[in-house]
């Protein structure tokens, strides 16, 4: 079940997501070790409410939707937009987890890509690291 706690979680992740990073390796590492578990947390929670969104349109397709399709002969489609209205809630937990999971990947590319490039300055300036 998605309660608030699901959602103030999804709410960290994404607050952590839109703050930007400074060139210090130590801050790159921090971030790309907390983005790691972010990915992996995200990734079951998007499973958690994808079961959620399929329970809810099951329960409403026995309940509603099954019920005015055969008294008023509803053509699929509009059969499938009557139920994504009805789970509307479910379906932006969905899609909103779906970004959260892309951005922690693509975040995470960029930032090996900056820590490398950090590393590779303090080489060249003999700073060491």
């Amino acid at each position: 079940m998605i309660t608030t706690d699901f959602y103030r979680e999804i709410d960290e992740m994404s607050d952590y997501m839109k703050i930007t990073c400074s060139n210090n390796p130590v801050e790159i590492q921090d971030r790309i070790s907390t983005i790691m578990v972010y990915s992996i947390r995200s990734g079951e929670m998007l499973a958690e409410a994808k079961r959620e969104l399929r329970k809810r349109k099951s329960d409403e397709i026995q309940n509603t939707i099954l019920q005015i399709a055969r008294e008023n002969c509803l053509s699929a489609k509009v059969q499938n937009a009557l139920l994504d209205s009805i789970a509307e809630e479910e379906c932006f937990v969905v899609d909103r987890l779906e970004r959260l999971c892309a951005s922690t990947s693509h975040q995470l590319d960029a930032l090996r890509t900056l820590l490398s490039y950090e590393k590779e300055a303090l080489r060249l300036n003999k700073t060491g690291y």
